[in-house]
C-alpha cells in the first residue's frame, strides 16, 4: 500500500485536509487528517505540504483520435462517409501510443472522455479512458460513455461539399430525429420480444439502432456539439422530444440562453476558448462565459477539445477561467467532480473518496494557479509520472 502524508488534500467531495494523509493501492483505502498505521511493506511519500487532488478530467476531447505529429494516417475521428453513424466506437479508433496521452499524464490529467469529431450529425460513441496504458481495453472506465451528435455549421459544411444532406440546420435535425424515431421503434419491438418471446417476433438486428439503445435507456447521454444559441436550444428540444439525457458541448453562446440551460438543468462542457474566433459560430467566444454559467449553478466542466487546445493545457484553461472571474472552487470542480458527473463516471473518478480509483496527483500549488506544476501522477495507484527535481 502507498501512503501520502503531510498533504494539503483537496478531496473535491467537500473536505479539505490542510495536513492530511491518503492511503491506497489500486483503490483509495483511507483519507483523513491523521496518518494511518504504517507497515514495513508500505511505501510512504512525504508531500511536504503540497497539494494533493484527484486526477484531472477532460470531459470532451479527441485524444488518441487525431494523433499528434501525424496527418491523415492518424486522423481517425471523423468517418464522414455517411452522415448518421451511431455504431462507430471510439475504442476502435483510440491509439494509446499517441504522445498526447503522456502529455496528459505530465499535466496531472488522468482521465479523458474522447471520441468522434463533429463532421457528422451523428458521429458515434465516446469513451472515458485513463491516460496510461498500452491497450485501450485496459484503460476504459466507461464505453460507451456518450453518443456524439453535432449541430450547426460543421455537418453543414462537410456534407455540402459532398452534395448530399444535410446542408441546412433543418436537415441536420431531421436526420437526427429520423434516427431517434426508427431506433425507438426498434427498441419497442425488442422490448416486446424480450417480455414475451413466444408471442412476439424479434426484430432484425440493425447495428445503428442497436447502438442507440443505451441512449434511449438513459444509460448514457447525447453529447451535442452546439456553439450557437439556436443550436443549443435545438439540442435541448430534441432531447425532450425523445426523453433522453443531453449535455451541451462547447456552448459558446451559453450566456445568451443561460436561463434556458438553468430551467432545463442541462450540464455544460465548456470550451475550447483559448484561441482565435476561427469561424462564425465562435464570434461570442469569451472566458466570461465560465463565470456567468457557473454563477447560475449549472454543472460546468472545463474542456480542451484536444487537439484544438492540447490536453496538457487543461489546467491552463482553468487558470484563464479564474483570471476572468470564475470562482476558483468552481474551476477546480470543472476539471474534477463536475467533469466526472457530466460524463457519468463519478462513481469511479473525480474526487478522493474511499473505494474510488486511486487516480491521484500531487501539485506544488493548486492547478488553477498559473505557476502550478505537477509533481507526481498516480493512475490506479501506480506512479506513472514523477517530475525530475534535479
Amino acid at each position: 500500500m502507498k501512503i501520502i502524508k503531510n498533504a494539503c488534500l483537496y478531496t473535491m467531495a467537500g473536505d479539505i485536509f490542510k495536513n492530511g494523509a491518503i492511503a491506497f493501492d489500486d483503490k483509495i483505502k483511507y483519507i483523513g487528517d491523521t496518518v494511518p498505521d504504517i507497515s514495513d511493506n508500505d511505501e510512504v511519500i512525504d508531500a511536504m505540504g503540497k497539494v494533493v487532488m484527484p486526477g484531472l478530467i477532460d470531459a470532451h476531447c479527441h485524444v488518441g483520435m487525431f494523433e499528434d505529429s501525424l496527418g491523415f494516417e492518424g486522423d481517425d475521428g471523423n468517418e464522414d462517409s455517411d452522415p448518421v453513424m451511431p455504431q462507430l466506437r471510439a475504442i476502435d479508433g483510440i491509439n494509446p501510443f499517441d504522445r498526447a496521452f503522456f502529455d496528459a499524464v505530465k499535466a496531472g490529467v488522468t482521465t479523458v472522455v474522447t471520441g468522434p469529431g463533429s463532421a457528422n450529425p451523428v458521429g458515434g460513441q465516446f469513451a472515458a479512458v485513463k491516460t496510461y496504458g498500452v491497450c485501450v481495453d485496459d484503460m476504459v472506465i466507461k464505453a460507451p460513455a456518450a453518443m456524439k451528435m453535432a449541430l450547426g455549421e460543421n455537418p453543414k459544411a462537410v456534407f455540402n461539399e459532398k452534395n448530399q444532406a444535410p446542408v441546412t440546420r433543418m436537415g441536420t435535425a431531421a436526420l437526427i430525429r429520423e434516427l431517434f424515431s426508427k431506433a425507438s421503434e426498434y427498441k419497442k419491438q425488442l422490448d416486446m420480444y424480450n417480455s414475451d418471446k413466444d408471442n412476439n417476433q424479434k426484430p432484425d438486428f440493425d447495428i445503428k439502432y442497436d447502438a442507440m439503445l443505451p441512449v434511449l435507456n438513459r444509460e448514457i447521454p447525447v453529447k451535442f456539439h452546439a456553439h450557437r444559441a439556436d443550436d443549443i436550444c435545438t439540442a435541448i428540444r430534441i432531447g425532450k422530444e425523445f426523453g433522453v439525457d443531453v449535455t451541451i458541448e462547447h456552448c459558446t453562446d451559453g450566456d445568451r440562453v443561460a436561463d434556458v440551460l438553468v430551467r432545463e438543468g442541462v450540464p455544460v462542457n465548456l470550451g475550447p476558448t483559448f484561441g482565435d474566433r476561427s469561424k462564425p459560430e465562435l464570434k461570442n467566444q469569451s472566458y466570461k462565459t465560465y463565470k456567468n454559467l457557473s454563477d447560475k449553478g449549472l454543472s460546468v466542466a472545463i474542456v480542451t477539445d484536444h487537439p484544438e487546445i492540447t490536453v496538457d493545457n487543461l489546467p491552463f484553461c482553468a487558470v484563464m477561467a479564474v483570471k476572468n472571474g470564475m470562482d476558483e472552487d468552481s474551476a477546480l470542480l470543472g476539471i474534477t467532480k463536475n467533469a466526472a458527473k457530466n460524463c457519468g463516471i463519478f462513481d469511479r473518478v473525480g474526487s478522493l473518496e474511499v473505494g474510488k480509483d486511486a487516480d491521484i496527483v500531487i501539485f506544488d500549488s493548486l492547478p488553477t494557479r498559473f505557476d502550478s506544476e505537477c509533481i507526481m501522477t498516480f493512475i490506479n495507484g501506480k506512479c506513472v509520472y514523477e517530475k525530475d527535481m534535479r
